[in-house]
């Protein structure tokens, strides 16, 4: 099981969002995709979802081509709040299991009990820390190979960000799945990750094993990604 990216390129207009982009993810790992806002850390999840296409290059998840179809086998938890408000917490579970044949109802109902959630609840009277704990549960309760994430720590508060980290670890299938995490919030997932990828507005500066950076360089994720960084501004 593998997601690659080749050659990859993305321009909106006459900018590029995405810039000859070359990466391989494989199962087993989890893989934080760092950088500031705007460089192109959610276009890269949109390219492998299937909800936008490379301008030029090739994007392949188990060895196919991505299309339309391919966000029926990757769970995808979005940035943006796209509930239906209407609905219970319950109901959105319901309809979430209906979009999607590899939903596990029995894990989702689990997930909601751990995050504290109450099932008769509407979706318009939750907090925003409880509606991303519920976008958490409509994305782990999904059995897919590749799950993406992105910005899944942004403004909620420690309590719920520590249970959005416990959840991934109980419930991710190391053996067979890929996870990748795009923040700019690089200290909540540091100790999460095995690989660190840096992306500074459409490029790819850097790949490291996380484990690699703080027993042999002495560097935390933050401290890498800042001086990668001032590399590339000191030498432009």
């Amino acid at each position: 099981m593998s997601v690659q990216l080749r050659n990859v390129v993305k321009k909106y207009g006459s900018n590029y969002a995405l810039n000859t982009i070359n990466l391989t993810f494989e199962k087993g790992k989890i893989y934080g995709l760092v950088g500031p806002n705007g460089s192109g850390k959610s276009t890269l999840l949109k390219l492998i979802t299937g909800l936008v296409f490379p301008t030029s290059g090739i994007v392949t998840v188990n060895d196919e081509t991505v299309t339309r179809k391919t966000s029926q086998s990757v769970a995808y938890l979005t940035e943006l709040d796209m509930f239906y408000e209407t609905f219970t917490v319950q109901e959105t579970i319901d309809f979430t299991a209906s979009q999607f044949a590899d939903f596990n109802l029995e894990r989702a109902q689990r997930l909601l009990k751990e995050m504290k959630l109450d099932g008769h609840k509407k979706v318009k009277s939750l907090s925003k820390g409880n509606r991303g704990r519920l976008k958490l549960v409509t994305t782990l309760a999904r059995d897919t190979d590749v799950i993406l994430l992105d910005e899944p720590f942004s403004g909620l508060d420690p309590m719920v960000r520590d249970a959005i980290v416990k959840s991934l670890l109980q419930y991710v299938d190391f053996d067979k799945q890929i996870i990748l995490i795009a923040t700019h919030e690089i200290n909540e997932i540091e100790s999460l990750l095995d690989e660190v990828i840096a992306i500074y507005y459409g490029s790819v500066i850097g790949q490291k094993n996380v484990e690699q950076l703080r027993e042999e360089q002495g560097l935390s994720v933050l401290n890498w990604f800042k001086s990668a960084v001032n590399k590339i501004e000191v030498g432009s």
